[in-house]
């Protein structure tokens, strides 16, 4: 598709995307699903994917590896540096036996999770965190792992070229607190409509929005890869946005959240979980092709292995901010949060990214 060209592989050196990245993922409840990993894929030159020597110094985990638990929902394309760090060995670098634990619950669900210790980390969508985590769970944000996923989609007949069309029009989505309305809600504020008031929002089931539109109930709709990408191979839909529009393009949609209580008392661990994290990141980012293959299992059947590498090239792996950059982001979404009245107006967003995020490689 022409949007993989545009967005998708990249063909920055190493220098230049270790640059970007720097510069600019529980156990689970009833119902969840473990996934034990595959054979573990020798001949890796680990050497090649440390998120920088500085990081990748710290002193190694001795004894037995230390077992953790990882939350994470399978389906979503955009989390495949997981298996790849399974398959690849990259947990097994940091002297880490982790499991991956599919969860399907709600966020507040998963972040409670986390926090009582019932699981060590997990991976999610920024704008889906961020309000739960104003609540005060004890939740650390330790690093971002990509951008890109999220799409609005119509027919091509539909008359919606892009996204200040959607003023005065009916939109589909699967969730009216999802991570996607939020986003494209800042973005319409940005351009001076007012989301609450000049969008018809409609909840539909996610795997039946493009229906929506097709009724007519709907002229738009949003949805996140693998769905949005695979409906996007029909000639009759077209993309009108996505998160990797203008700023947004550098900045991570997805982030690396740690149980407080791990990062208090055993720091070396967190550390090494989101070193592991970020190097499988940046190894998906340089070799999308075997990210794929990793992935694969747990793709939806009607995914190819090329529209998955294709998926996989679109979403920025290389870009996964830690640190001052991480806090500068996780501030940035804040305030645009509050832009559209998800967040609380008195809420201090400075104070709130410095209480969540935390600065693994600082220790």
């Amino acid at each position: 598709m022409n949007n993989d060209n545009k967005r998708g592989g990249s063909s920055l050196d190493r220098r230049h995307l270790l640059q970007a990245g720097l510069a600019a993922a529980f156990a689970a409840p009833l119902g969840a699903q473990a996934f034990a990993p595959r054979g573990i894929a020798l001949g890796v030159d680990f050497s090649e994917f440390p998120l920088c020597r500085t990081a990748a110094d710290g002193p190694a985990l001795t004894g037995a590896p230390r077992k953790l638990k990882l939350s994470w929902n399978a389906g979503a394309v955009c989390l495949a540096p997981l298996p790849v760090a399974i398959e690849h060995g990259f947990f097994q670098k940091q002297n880490l036996d982790v499991e991956l634990v599919n969860y399907s619950g709600s966020t507040d669900q998963l972040l409670e999770a986390i926090a009582t210790g019932k699981s060590d980390a997990g991976l999610g969508m920024a704008l889906r965190w961020l309000k739960p985590l104003e609540q005060g769970f004890d939740v650390k944000i330790a690093a971002g792992t990509h951008g890109g996923c999220m799409r609005v989609l119509t027919r091509t007949d539909s008359g919606v070229a892009k996204l200040a069309d959607l003023k005065g029009k009916i939109v589909a989505v699967g969730d009216l607190a999802g991570p996607d309305k939020n986003f494209f809600s800042i973005q319409l504020a940005k351009l001076g409509i007012d989301p609450n008031k000049d969008v018809d929002w409609r909840a539909y089931p996610g795997n039946l929005l493009n229906v929506a539109v097709e009724k007519g109930e709907v002229q738009a709709f949003l949805s996140s890869d693998p769905l949005a990408y695979l409906w996007l191979k029909d000639t009759q839909y077209k993309e009108v946005a996505s998160n990797l529009d203008g700023e947004y393009r550098d900045k991570s949609c997805c982030i690396v959240g740690l149980r407080g209580s791990l990062v208090r008392e055993e720091p070396q661990v967190a550390r090494a979980i989101t070193q592991a994290l970020l190097d499988a990141a940046m190894f998906t980012s340089q070799n999308p092709t075997v990210a794929a293959k990793s992935f694969q299992p747990y793709a939806p059947k009607a995914a190819t292995l090329a529209d998955i590498e294709g998926m996989v090239r679109y979403h920025t792996h290389h870009h996964h901010p830690v640190g001052e950059v991480l806090k500068r982001e996780l501030k940035s979404y804040a305030d645009d949060l509050k832009s559209v009245q998800v967040f609380k107006q008195g809420t201090d967003t400075a104070k709130f990214a410095e209480r969540i995020y935390v600065d693994v490689f600082a220790v």
